[in-house]
C-alpha cells in the first residue's frame, strides 16, 4: 500500500476534565506530516488559541500540540535546507570543473 494511502488516525486528547481538547480523524501521525500539512494544523491551534475560547487545560494542550508541531516544521526546513546546500555545493564543483576544462 503507498504510504499516501495509508491514514492512520491521529489520537484524541483530553483534558483533565474529560472534554476532547483535539480529535483529528484524517490526519497523520506528525512525525509523518507534510511541511505543509503540519503548518496547516499548527495555524489552525494558534486560531483556537487566539480565539481565547478554550479553558486553560485545553489552551495549554494545543500549545504544547503547537510546539511539537513548531518543531517539526523547524525540522522538515533544516533537512530542506541541507539538501538545497548540498545541490549548490554540486553545482559549485561542477563549475569549477568545467573551468578547469576550459583552460
Amino acid at each position: 500500500m503507498p504510504k499516501s494511502d495509508r491514514l492512520l488516525a491521529w489520537p484524541t486528547i483530553y483534558s483533565s476534565r474529560g472534554r476532547v481538547i483535539s480529535s483529528h480523524e484524517h490526519s497523520t501521525p506528525q512525525e509523518t506530516l507534510s511541511f505543509e500539512q503540519a503548518l496547516a494544523q499548527l495555524n489552525a491551534l494558534v486560531q483556537k488559541l487566539e480565539s481565547g475560547q478554550l479553558p486553560l487545560e485545553e489552551s495549554v494542550a494545543a500549545f504544547e500540540q503547537g510546539v511539537k508541531l513548531s518543531r517539526h516544521c523547524e525540522a522538515l526546513l533544516d533537512q530542506a535546507e541541507q539538501r538545497l546546500a548540498v545541490l549548490d555545493a554540486d553545482a559549485e564543483n561542477d563549475a569549477a570543473r568545467h573551468d578547469e576544462h576550459a583552460d
